[in-house]
């Protein structure tokens, strides 16, 4: 369920310019885990970084303002 959790976060993410902004403002994965949590969606850093890894994504901000490019639309 977790995973399911961590891929839901990223469809809605590449959806919702919105939700893609309030988690893009998360500058390590701490933050980005708790405000996660916070929203509902339920997940590690290892369970997290399992999906990221399986769709060939990585956890690195790029761009000015950084952004997280792993959306998934």
């Amino acid at each position: 369920m977790a995973k399911k959790d961590a891929e839901g976060l990223l469809i809605a993410g590449g959806e919702n310019k919105v939700i893609r902004g309030e988690y893009d403002a998360m500058s390590n994965m701490e933050e980005f885990i708790a405000l996660s949590a916070k929203n509902g969606y339920n997940f590690s850093e290892e369970e997290l970084m399992a999906v990221l890894n399986e769709a060939g994504d990585s956890f690195e901000r790029n761009g000015n303002p950084p952004k997280y490019s792993f959306w998934w639309t």
